[in-house]
């Protein structure tokens, strides 16, 4: 949820929609550690309450996943929840990678559940399933973001403030 149109899950969540090209950089096989946003908040306030001054935490959601994964999966999901004809993975188009795209975004966040006690409450399929359901339900933000429109509200309510 509110996760800016160009990143991978709410483009290909929305590119499908409207029928787009949902185009994966290679063959897809560069690798993420996903975590659900209401779990990365959850972490966070862990780390401000319970968190030893000084000390780093990393938060990761123990889900590494290769993109084209994450893509087939959102893709099956979409073919559940809004089918057509033919399935949202026909509409997968594979890209030249980018010089010096990352292979792998992964930690090791074993200390945060050690020390802290915290671990992900949602498991990959049902944070994505949520995700994929938000994008869903909040096309009015979805569109006021792409539209930029959101900016013209920031600038009513706090340009000139003193």
């Amino acid at each position: 949820p509110y996760h800016f149109p160009e990143k991978l899950i709410p483009l290909v969540i929305l590119n499908s929609l409207e029928g787009k090209a949902l185009p994966i950089y290679g063959k897809g096989d560069q690798i993420r550690d996903w975590l659900y946003v209401e779990d990365h908040a959850r972490a966070l306030y862990t780390v401000v309450t319970e968190g030893k001054a000084g000390e780093t935490y990393n938060i990761g959601g123990h889900n590494e996943k290769k993109n084209i994964d994450v893509v087939f999966t959102i893709c099956d999901l979409l073919d559940e929840i809004v089918p057509k004809e033919k399935s949202y993975r026909e509409q997968i188009t594979y890209v030249t990678d980018r010089p010096g795209h990352d292979r792998r975004y992964a930690i090791d966040a074993e200390k945060i559940g050690r020390e802290l006690g915290w671990k992900p409450q949602e498991t990959f399929e049902s944070g994505i399933r949520k995700t994929v359901e938000w994008y869903l339900s909040n096309t009015k933000w979805v569109d006021n973001v792409k539209s930029g429109a959101y900016q013209s509200w920031i600038e009513q309510n706090y340009e000139g403030r003193q």
